[in-house]
Order: structure tokens, then sequence, then C-alpha cells
């Protein structure tokens, strides 16, 4: 059973940055490619961010381009969001989570087969 465990959230003001952390338990970590996605109140589960296996490919959603980096520790079992230049937009729940589907950079949730329980990110304005 694999298990995922996301860290790092926080209240912070717009402009601010936070670094999400997901450790995820397992041997096989380093043969896994990673999402984040994220979820506000009253709204579907949006991708975010996608890594593969080793790090070097990644995919991200329009709306975190250039503000947001997704990178991973395959020597710690851990992934992380760097994320900075916060706004408002960006308040939501955040998941990490295992791609069992066939392309790494997937952003349909139903690719995605374990999950964390989430860290909550607030950013004021």
């Amino acid at each position: 059973q694999v298990q995922l465990v996301e860290s790092g959230g926080g209240l912070v003001q717009a402009g601010d940055s936070l670094r999400l952390s997901c450790a995820v338990s397992g041997r096989t970590f380093s043969t896994y490619n990673m999402g984040w996605f994220r979820q506000a109140p009253g709204k579907e589960r949006d991708f975010v961010a996608a890594i593969n296996w080793s790090g070097n490919n990644k995919n991200y959603a329009d709306s975190v381009k250039g503000r947001f980096t997704i990178s991973r520790d395959n020597a710690k079992n851990t992934m992380y969001l760097q994320m900075n230049s916060l706004k408002p937009e960006d308040t939501a729940l955040y998941y990490c989570a295992v791609n069992v589907g066939s392309l790494y950079y997937s952003s349909r949730a139903s690719d995605y087969r374990y999950w964390g329980q989430g860290t909550q990110v607030t950013v004021s304005s």
C-alpha cells in the first residue's frame, strides 16, 4: 500500500512563497510518475503540475506556469512544489498523487490512483 503525506501549507499574503512537500512510503517511489492537484471549496479538483519518475520532465497548468516549480528527491522519497508569487486564487487544498496512467504529463485526475490527505494553502489579498 502506497501512502502519501503532504505538508508545508499555511496562510500567507499575496506575493509570498510556500514550498509543499509530499512524502511517499515504499521502496518504488523512484519509479513513479507523480503530480500535484488542488481543490478550492465548491470546485472540482484541478491539475497543477506533473513530474516524471526521473524528474527530467515536467508539465504545468497554464495558471501556475512561471510561478510554481515541481521537483523530486528520489533518495528521500519526496516530491516538492515550490510556489512563488502566490495569488488569492491559489487558495485551495493541495494534494499529491501517484500517476498510474501511461502519460507522465497527464492532467486527468482519473490517471492518478494514490492520493494524500491534502495540505491547505490560503493566500490573503
